[in-house]
């Protein structure tokens, strides 16, 4: 995972404001009570930890990117900027939540251990992020223009997409028992798919120059037309999300 991230947290909920109204199922998932210690892994602006608040828990929100933390604090929320693979709690939390951040973590052991000691005895872990098959027209496509212009350099997949039986053991081996966990495909409709690459592709096309930027996206498209594409619905990401509740022993 990087350990600098930047994202524009008004582009994001301009394009992207999806990704936390589909996670409200999630946050009933959590169901926070009033008094608990929730920390939001991945807050983004705040929108969700503004959510549990009002369902009376206190959130303690962290993020790499400094401008989403900026933006959490502006709406209200405690948040700081902090990685997963290095989180300073033991032991300070009721419970843990996070939503569409996990994918981007592929040291997910580090993570998972660093979820448990940060958790009290007994307490939740709730989470939903990108799962098995997720995203998959558009990373093939992303690795087809990348074979195709070596210019560009290897291309090298950021995220990661486990199946259930894969994270939910990773899970049991760092003392959590898991009481649910489900892969959910979504499909989601998006207004332009290159809109979606200038977002979460930046960590595959950061090295890019902005001609090499507008091939990448240029060949992608001409692939996603053929799978994710059609004229009565449009674009449509080829989402599948894997949602998972477990609690510390």
């Amino acid at each position: 995972m990087q350990e600098t991230n930047s994202w524009n947290p008004d582009e994001y909920k301009k394009h992207t404001s999806f990704v936390s109204e589909l996670a409200l199922p999630v946050v009933d998932l959590l169901d926070p009570k009033v008094g608990e210690r929730v920390l939001d892994l991945g807050c983004g602006d705040g929108t969700l930890a503004q959510e549990i608040e009002r369902r009376g828990a206190k959130v303690l929100g962290v993020d790499l990117s400094e401008e989403m933390v900026q933006k959490a604090k502006e709406s209200g929320i405690e948040a700081m900027v902090a990685s997963v693979t290095a989180l300073p709690f033991t032991k300070e939390f009721d419970a843990i939540f996070s939503n569409a951040m996990l994918h981007w973590v592929k040291q997910s052991d580090l993570a998972i251990v660093n979820i448990a000691k940060a958790l009290k005895g007994g307490g939740r872990f709730v989470a939903e992020f990108g799962g098995e098959g997720n995203a998959h027209h558009l990373v093939k496509a992303m690795e087809l223009a990348f074979q195709k212009h070596p210019e560009f350099g290897e291309f090298v997949n950021p995220w990661y997409f486990p199946s259930p039986a894969e994270y939910k053991k990773k899970l049991e081996n760092n003392g959590f028992k898991v009481e649910y966990i489900e892969l959910i495909p979504r499909q989601t409709p998006m207004e332009d798919v290159g809109k979606w690459l200038e977002i979460f592709a930046n960590g595959v096309t950061a090295h890019l120059s902005k001609e090499q930027f507008e091939l990448f996206k240029d060949e992608c498209k001409k692939y996603l037309k053929e799978h994710i594409y059609s004229q009565m619905d449009g674009w449509v990401i080829d989402y599948v999300r894997l949602r998972v509740k477990a609690v510390k022993l």
